[in-house]
């Protein structure tokens, strides 16, 4: 679907939901008024939902398709995804608020918030594997592997042994650090499981610091 199909399919009238005044009544005029929606918080809703729209268009598509959405609104997303920041990608982020607004935007929130917590422990793992690797391959690192060990009881030791000797033997020798990225691989798969939270899959910057 191009941007002049999503232009098509996307009306006002879906994005505000407003009420139509047709036909009635003066005495009816009372009762609308109760219970019309404010227009104030109806753009605030619209922001709201707006906002969540573009952080979702930002992630990977694998990561858009763990919300489950309407085919239609998956597409439009991994679109969007693809765009710049021009006005073609502004019309076709409204015609995704005005789609996700008829869906549970609850729950939808709710599963990036998820989502996002997921993402930022991922980082800490990452960042603390690589301290953990750089302490193992010090000077001290029998010490540091002893710490490590007492801190992950569920480590297998000989297994960190062997990876640790060999990644310093690949320093010293100038090597490629294949044991190191070992190292780390399994240092992070032990500190994800300590964790007890879901993992989620590693970005390509985090895969390319730990080769580092």
């Amino acid at each position: 679907m191009n941007d002049e199909d999503y232009q098509e399919e996307f009306e006002e009238e879906d994005y505000y939901d407003e009420p139509d005044d047709d036909g009635e009544s003066e005495d009816d005029e009372g009762d609308h008024y109760a219970i019309r929606p404010n227009k104030t918080r109806i753009k605030k809703e619209i922001a709201e939902v707006f906002a969540m729209a573009e952080e979702i268009c930002a992630l990977s598509p694998a990561h858009i398709a763990e919300f489950e959405l309407p085919e239609s609104i998956e597409q439009a997303m991994r679109d969007a995804g693809k765009m710049g920041h021009n006005s073609a990608r502004k019309r076709l982020l409204k015609y995704i608020t005005a789609q996700l607004r008829k869906l549970d935007t609850a729950a939808i929130h709710e599963k990036l918030a998820r989502m996002k917590n997921r993402s930022a422990h991922a980082v800490r793992e990452h960042h603390q594997a690589e301290r953990w690797r750089d302490q193992l391959l010090a000077a001290n690192g029998n010490q540091q592997l002893t710490l490590f060990i007492e801190e992950f009881p569920t480590a297998d030791s000989q297994h960190l042994r062997q990876l640790q000797r060999n990644a310093q033997k690949e320093a010293k020798e100038a090597k490629p650090p294949k044991s190191a990225r070992l190292l780390y691989k399994y240092l992070k798969e032990l500190i994800a499981d300590a964790s007890g939270l879901p993992s989620i899959e590693e970005d390509a910057q985090d895969n390319e610091d730990a080769e580092n």
